[in-house]
């Protein structure tokens, strides 16, 4: 994707492959910089902190990760021990344990000296098809932004198509293109006149930091609204669509996403809005069925619910970026990282193999047989 015009990936091996870069999430918006992991402690660690972020991405940064250790420690002890440190990162999103098994499997049968040299194809596979994947799931999506979009009233369409997203999973949770957003980077390239309400997304605000930096540099018409304004503008005809993404789906459809992104999917169901799910293959969790009750959740720091990043803009630190303290001494932060929409509330699953109905049938048809 676009970086004042030059393109990039989220992540990609340094020269003579040895050690991994990856953009430093935490300090866009006003930051743009890239941090290189050498060692296996390191990618666990960006994973843990959220330099990297995103299922996609996550597990991408994973499968490096299993390199880092081999290259120095290529035994099954080691290769056990540097998986169960990845794996504990971040316990909600399934593509990291489905990469790591992935990179363990290929790798387990073969001497110790072909390892890591294994590792890093397998880990670059995972990332060429993590691609391939999100163009395809944007692709579909464009087909229904596009039905959707020539389906409204005579009155509507010389307006822009409003779709409301919420957290980021653009690019920046992928290694390119994104899963929510790739149907609507493929609608701008393709012409269509289409806007954004980007939920902030407390408490880290991804959508206001990530998701509307990636929606700028490409050029897309955005505008970032406070995460309770949302079903406002559904009930005032202002949201055409919902899409997100999921981190964590079950085989009956249920999907698991940033915290709060059950409100909106209960907003749109009052109101008749569309609301769609975007999710590569990697993401669906066939040993689950109800969400609310079996997905994990996360809980972080009650310090990103209490304290806020953001740049200075004035005097002698000015462009610094510093923590600022939101709540009075002694209040207490509750911080559970995502919830559980039910599939009841689905209107379809956008994959990279068409778009499914929110069940296990509707997976079923597409993925067959887990």
């Amino acid at each position: 994707m676009n970086i004042d015009g030059q393109a990039w990936r989220t992540i990609g091996l340094e020269p003579g492959g040895r050690s991994v870069w990856v953009i430093d999430q935490t300090k866009l918006p006003h930051q743009f910089q890239t941090l290189t992991l050498n060692t296996c402690a390191e990618a666990a660690e960006a994973i843990r902190t959220m330099v990297v972020r995103g299922a996609p991405l996550i597990g991408v940064t994973g499968a490096y990760g299993l390199m880092l250790a081999l290259q120095v420690d290529p035994a099954d002890a080691a290769l056990a021990a540097a998986f169960d440190q990845l794996n504990a990162t971040r316990p909600t999103a399934v593509n990291l344990r489905w990469a790591l098994e992935r990179v363990r499997d290929r790798v387990r049968p073969l001497p110790p000296e072909q390892r890591a040299a294994a590792a890093r194809e397998e880990a670059g596979s995972i990332a060429e098809e993590d691609v391939a994947m999100c163009a395809a799931i944007g692709d579909h999506g464009l087909e229904i932004v596009q039905r959707l979009a020539a389906a409204r009233p005579k009155e509507r369409q010389g307006m822009p198509f409003q779709v409301l997203t919420h957290c980021n999973a653009g690019w920046l949770a992928t290694v390119d293109w994104g899963t929510a957003l790739a149907p609507i980077y493929k609608a701008h390239r393709a012409g269509l006149n289409i806007h954004v309400w980007v939920d902030e997304t407390r408490p880290r605000n991804q959508g206001a930091s990530l998701t509307a930096y990636e929606l700028g540099r490409e050029g897309v018409p955005h505008t970032v609204i406070v995460d309770n304004a949302g079903g406002h503008l559904m009930q005032h005809g202002e949201v055409d669509a919902v899409i997100v993404g999921t981190d964590r789906t079950t085989r009956r459809g249920d999907v698991c996403n940033k915290i709060g992104t059950y409100l909106k999917a209960l907003a749109a169901h009052d109101n008749g809005v569309p609301f769609y799910v975007a999710l590569p293959a990697s993401t669906i969790d066939w040993s689950l069925d109800d969400g609310v009750a079996e997905i994990p959740i996360e809980a972080r720091s009650a310090e990103e619910v209490t304290h806020i990043q953001g740049r200075v803009v004035e005097g002698a630190d000015a462009g610094s970026l510093v923590p600022v303290q939101l709540t009075p001494d002694g209040s207490e932060g509750f911080n559970p990282a995502f919830d559980v929409t039910p599939a009841r509330l689905v209107t379809g699953l956008i994959t990279e193999r068409g778009v499914a109905e929110a069940s296990e049938d509707g997976l079923r048809r597409l993925y067959g047989p887990s």
